[in-house]
């Protein structure tokens, strides 16, 4: 009896498999690395070869796990979004590096577009706004720049990671679901299609790009481990955590905290409109029918973490930054604005770069950590601020992703937000909300409300810090921000 799903959640700084059961307990994971390859500053790529390699090996463990692919109901696949991959058709090989979704290489592009008067109309098709992180301005690009693409003619095929995967999986089927591609800048969520005036807009034929298809259903099948499987389920990773934190009903909120730190709020069937530079989404798309999120985006969070360790040296690894900044008894006047990648939301500023501001003697390695820590609570806050904004202010808000295990990080939201935060006893809740999609499509489920069984149990942090200590912070935060933006 097929009675385990098998997820492929294919992330930024790695790939991997994970082994559901139908009761939503994990039965095992497999993860390689990926190498991150940066030929210059502000320019991101991946192997999309590499990707795939990895994707088949972490898959094929997992399948063994299960005890054979007769014994696997679904696969489910879960991404990092705005990534753009390109290949050829008939050889199903990469014509080029797979653009990265932190890459900077079109800011230049994206200027000139909000100089002309772009912006307004682009926000209004696609919730999005003029910005390199979206995949549309890099497509163009990379037409433009890499001659290769251009040679290859009507073999080109672009997509997002799920749709190279689906891609190689079934040996050559072309679709994208409606979450990835309402991160394009080249759909209108609207009407939910490509939109020929974003497409002439960014330059990008439509002939290279996916089928839209929906989050759920039987997409095809893979026979590459043994049996036939069925793909059935398809998400972004921030689309997929919002479901696996079962944020279903309009104003759930979540907030991911992984390589950079995304909060989504979930609209219903209404699309949201923004006034406060937040994006509106396509949180999940059934039968046709889309159902929408405003989402704010840090680019910096737990990859600051990483470059602390890795390039800085300050930490040995991450699991010690909480005793660390738990060390000294505040910040010491120290605050860390991460825009190692510029700055996402409220502001949209790629040009900004990092900085470290307030040092002194008196401060020390512990001070620096524990700012680094803070500046997740502080990015947090200035999303809750327009949010608020638009009339989405939160009033609990459920945390996952790898730094949300730490418990000095979800109490510091706690206090910085004043509201409750709720964490699940499983904080993989990307791959969990994949395993539900999968779930559903594969008729395991008769519904998400159904399958939001699976998310188990979950942690409360109340807050406890007093008002005057929490205004102290966030003027030193303000000021902070306001040096690296020029004001």
């Amino acid at each position: 009896m097929a009675d385990t799903i098998v997820v492929i959640d294919e992330g930024t700084t790695s790939t991997r498999a994970m082994l559901f059961a139908l009761d939503g307990r994990c039965l095992g994971s497999a993860q390689r690395e990926l190498t991150q390859h940066y030929p210059a500053p502000g320019l991101v790529e991946h192997d999309a070869a590499e990707i795939w390699e990895h994707t088949l090996a972490c898959t094929r463990e997992m399948v063994e796990k299960a005890g054979g692919a007769a014994k696997v109901a679904a696969i489910g696949i879960t991404n990092q979004r705005e990534t753009i991959v390109f290949w050829d058709k008939a050889s199903g090989e990469p014509l080029a590096p797979a653009i990265v979704w932190q890459d900077r290489r079109t800011a230049g592009d994206c200027a000139a577009l909000i100089a002309e008067g772009h912006e307004p109309a682009v926000q209004a098709k696609t919730g999005l706004l003029l910005d390199p992180y979206f995949s549309g301005s890099k497509i163009g690009w990379a037409l433009r720049e890499w001659p290769q693409l251009r040679d290859a003619g009507e073999r080109l095929a672009a997509g997002t990671i799920e749709s190279w995967l689906v891609w190689k999986l079934t040996g050559g089927l072309h679709v994208t679901d409606a979450s990835n591609a309402s991160r394009t800048a080249l759909m209108a969520i609207g009407s939910g299609g490509w939109d020929d005036g974003l497409l002439a807009l960014f330059g990008v034929p439509r002939a290279i790009l996916p089928e839209i298809v929906d989050c759920a259903g039987r997409f095809g099948e893979t026979t590459l481990f043994g049996a036939p499987i069925p793909i059935c389920g398809l998400a972004g990773d921030q689309q997929a955590a919002t479901i696996g934190q079962s944020c279903l009903s309009p104003g759930d909120t979540k907030a991911t905290y992984g390589t950079g730190a995304f909060v989504l709020t979930a609209t219903g069937t209404t699309l949201p409109i923004s006034r406060h530079r937040l994006l509106a989404t396509i949180a999940y798309q059934l039968d046709g029918q889309r159902h929408y999120a405003l989402e704010g985006s840090v680019f910096v969070a737990g990859s600051l973490i990483k470059w602390l360790r890795d390039d800085l040296g300050m930490l040995a690894n991450a699991a010690e930054s909480a005793g660390i900044a738990n060390s000294v008894p505040d910040n010491g006047g120290v605050y860390l604005v991460p825009a190692l990648s510029g700055l996402g939301a409220p502001w949209w500023r790629p040009e900004a770069r990092a900085a470290i501001s307030g040092l002194s003697f008196a401060a020390g390695r512990a001070h620096v950590i524990r700012a680094a820590l803070e500046a997740q609570a502080h990015q947090t806050h200035d999303l809750k601020t327009a949010f608020a904004g638009d009339g989405s202010d939160w009033t609990r808000l459920r945390i996952d992703g790898g730094m949300a295990a730490n418990d000095w990080l979800a109490q510091d939201l706690a206090d910085m937000l004043g509201i409750e935060v709720e964490r699940p006893a499983f904080v993989e809740t990307t791959a969990m909300g994949a395993a539900m999609l999968a779930g559903v499509g594969a008729g395991l489920f008769r519904s998400l409300e159904d399958a939001a069984a699976l998310r188990g149990e979950t942690r409360i942090f109340g807050p406890r810090m007093e008002r005057a200590d929490r205004e102290t912070r966030l003027r030193g935060w303000q000021k902070a921000v306001a040096s690296v933006l020029g004001n």
